[in-house]
């Protein structure tokens, strides 16, 4: 299959992931969110007072990466950092009320965009699309855990 064919799957779906992302940074830029950000809010909204170590691992990220972003959002006034009571060594991580006003607008944010991305597919058509990423994400995850293996 020649990848830089504009008609190869390779292509069209490149471009398909290139401008949803210029779409999310756009309307997440207009209410003051990092693009980063969402994960963030999403599972600390779900469950606030993980630990930083959760986080890293829910999210699929560096600890590094994730004390980066805290500080920033700490800086915001979006999340807040205590020590487990517990357990001085762990920092538990909870979502600040401002934050859980700005979790809803992004909520609504990804929504919108959700909507635009499907907005003339048939139910029939999104349930398709929808078994078809997960059998490639499927494939992906399956060739990842191979190649860690060895």
């Amino acid at each position: 299959m020649d990848t830089t064919d504009k008609e190869s799957l390779y292509h069209i779906f490149w471009e398909i992931l290139r401008l949803h992302h210029c779409r999310a940074h756009t309307l997440l830029d207009e209410i003051g969110v990092y693009p980063g950000q969402p994960p963030m809010l999403f599972v600390l909204n779900e469950k606030d007072g993980q630990s930083q170590k959760e986080l890293a691992d829910r999210l699929n990220l560096t600890p590094a990466t994730i004390t980066v972003m805290l500080k920033r959002m700490e800086r915001s006034n979006l999340v807040m950092r205590k020590q487990d009571e517990e357990d001085q060594r762990i920092s538990r991580v909870y979502i600040t009320e401002e934050g859980r006003e700005l979790y809803k607008k992004t909520q609504q944010v990804m929504t919108n965009l959700n909507d635009e991305c499907f907005e003339n597919f048939t139910m029939e058509e999104r349930v398709i699309l929808r078994r078809l990423l997960m059998q490639m994400r499927d494939n992906l995850q399956e060739v990842n855990n191979l190649k860690s293996r060895q």
